[in-house]
């Protein structure tokens, strides 16, 4: 919690294609009163943030509460003193999820990844890539069988999602319901025989 009763989330973003689900997350999180965002990005995700949406880091450090030089491994997130809700890496590059599963803290993002498993706290990583090769399955069940969550934006159609920007707000709002924060959107109601 902060100082001001809000919830701390970490936000990471690596060089992985899905710079938009970043931006959702941080838009969405703005309109809710107790989260506090924390925010890291690596050089990999600014230049997807250019190729991808045409913006820049600034516009994206905007949307967080604070951010947070990707080489700053003294930071407040780099101590499991500083109490978080938990930390979402999205999207998270193979290297990246390979770096959480061996344990090289190399950078804040991957320290921070480390201090929220060994706080035995929640670690949802928005994989991206396909296909998989072995090593990804590997690494993606070493953070798994560490605590972490691993969750690809595979997006869902039965709420009949009618643009990229509906199935985006969909798998963002599944991620952060996995924290208990709840930003609306289309929930399965069950089939319906007739």
């Amino acid at each position: 919690m902060s100082r001001a009763g809000r919830r701390r989330l970490v936000i990471g973003m690596t060089g992985a294609t899905g710079a938009l689900y970043t931006v959702r997350l941080l838009q969405l999180l703005r309109e809710v009163p107790d989260v506090e965002t924390h925010l890291v990005i690596s050089a990999s995700g600014v230049l997807n943030l250019k190729h991808e949406l045409d913006i820049g880091r600034s516009e994206l450090q905007a949307l967080a509460d604070v951010s947070y030089n990707i080489r700053d491994v003294g930071a407040t997130l780099a101590s499991g003193a500083f109490d978080t809700a938990g930390m979402i890496v999205a999207p998270c590059s193979m290297r990246t999820l390979a770096a959480i599963a061996h344990g090289l803290s190399d950078n804040l993002i991957t320290r921070a990844a480390d201090v929220t498993l060994k706080e035995r706290r929640r670690l949802l990583l928005m994989v991206r890539e396909t296909p998989f090769n072995l090593a990804h399955l590997r690494n993606m069940t070493a953070v798994t069988e560490m605590g972490g969550i691993v969750f690809p934006p595979l997006p869902a159609f039965y709420h009949r999602p009618a643009s990229i920007e509906e199935m985006v707000d969909h798998t963002v709002a599944r991620m952060l319901d996995m924290f208990g924060i709840d930003v609306g959107g289309p929930e399965w109601q069950g089939s319906r025989e007739s």
